[in-house]
């Protein structure tokens, strides 16, 4: 197995990276994007343990692809909103992938907000190369617990006068006085367990203890490694969020050409199939998230995406848990494999004009 990386920019100049993971043999499939959360990267699909997702795509002969867009923490920090990346950074990765591969179509592999921003694009007409979207915890209509309500609602817009970004980070290293106080009421707070970090992500995330894991689910080895993986999330995005939540779907923070002012009040101008998936204990976004987009898909064509709700899982120990390539991974090669359906010729949206530009048809794989 082997690993490259593209640097690239998204559409407004941001720079971004592509990493590439393939056997040593050509793969018998075509390219799958993955796509990370919030404050975290693309590493996040390749945790410690025995076999990662990103293992079983590879060996199972996909051409795998792993994006860092604007959120990414390997990246240098930069405000962001939901717009900004699906406006700029997933049609140009999804350009750079068709590029370097000539593939017909690509699939795609989307978590927490790496799927509402990419769902924002596909939705909108901007990346008709993706047939199929495998959308983890929340794709249209982010519905959260209610001390997730509060905080996103009450705690946020206070705590937004006092800083520009929120950092799990900060249980192991807090860099300001903002930053001190807000570790010391986490840790009285929050004594799931041992890990700072954890406790620190559980109080930036949703609503639980821990909040986006269950710990039974996660190896010794991962639960020390995400003290690495989490970093700076900027107001800016729980604006936006907190925006979405009171509107019961995804609404974008400006009037930028392209990019649609809410995303489930019409009919999406895509015909990728979604594959939605959450953990039956999200504690993140609650299971109602994703079935409520699944019931605004059925309503416009009926039969065509499916939804999955896992027991035993929550947020992020769908990738991470020790378990979850005999539990999870399946499910998803499973829906990447689907047939498609033969589909109408498909549009790009041109985010400069708001037309259409014509595609070739959809292939099957």
């Amino acid at each position: 197995m082997t690993s490259e990386t593209d640097f690239f920019t998204a559409d407004d100049g941001t720079p971004l990276t592509l990493i590439r993971v393939r056997a040593t043999e050509k793969p018998a499939k075509g390219p799958v994007l993955l796509v990370h959360g919030a404050g975290v990267r693309a590493e996040i699909f390749r945790p410690p343990v025995e076999r990662t997702l990103v293992d079983d795509l590879v060996e199972n002969g996909y051409d795998v692809w792993l994006l860092n867009w604007r959120a990414s923490i390997d990246l240098d920090p930069v405000p962001w909103t939901l717009d900004d990346a699906a406006a700029n950074d997933h049609p140009a990765a999804v350009r750079h992938v068709d590029e370097q591969t000539g593939a017909t179509s690509i699939k795609a592999i989307v978590h927490c907000q790496g799927s509402t921003s990419f769902c924002m694009s596909a939705v909108a007409g901007l990346i008709p190369e993706v047939d199929t979207i495998v959308s983890n915890a929340v794709s249209l209509h982010p519905v959260i617990p209610a001390f997730a309500r509060f905080k996103i609602g009450a705690m946020r817009p206070v705590m937004q006068q006092l800083t520009a970004y929120l950092n799990p980070a900060w249980g192991d290293g807090p860099d300001s006085a903002f930053s001190r106080v807000t570790r010391g009421v986490v840790m009285a707070t929050h004594r799931e367990c041992d890990n700072p970090v954890c406790r620190m992500v559980s109080f930036t995330y949703g609503s639980g203890r821990p909040a986006l894991w269950s710990h039974e689910n996660l190896n010794d080895a991962t639960h020390d490694w995400i003290r690495g993986e989490f970093a700076r999330v900027p107001m800016s995005f729980f604006a936006q969020m907190g925006a979405c939540v009171k509107a019961g779907q995804l609404v974008s923070m400006s009037k930028r050409p392209g990019i649609l002012p809410t995303f489930a009040d019409a009919a999406p101008r895509t015909d990728a199939r979604f594959a939605l998936v959450t953990g039956a204990d999200n504690r993140c976004f609650l299971p109602e998230s994703q079935e409520r987009t699944f019931s605004f898909l059925q309503k416009h064509r009926p039969g065509v995406d499916s939804l999955h709700v896992i027991p035993g899982y929550g947020h992020l120990d769908i990738f991470l848990g020790k378990d979850a390539a005999r539990d999870v991974f399946p499910l998803i090669r499973a829906e990447l494999d689907r047939p498609l359906q033969p589909g109408p010729p498909r549009h790009r949206a041109d985010s400069s004009t708001g037309a259409t530009r014509r595609r070739g048809p959809r292939s099957k794989p």
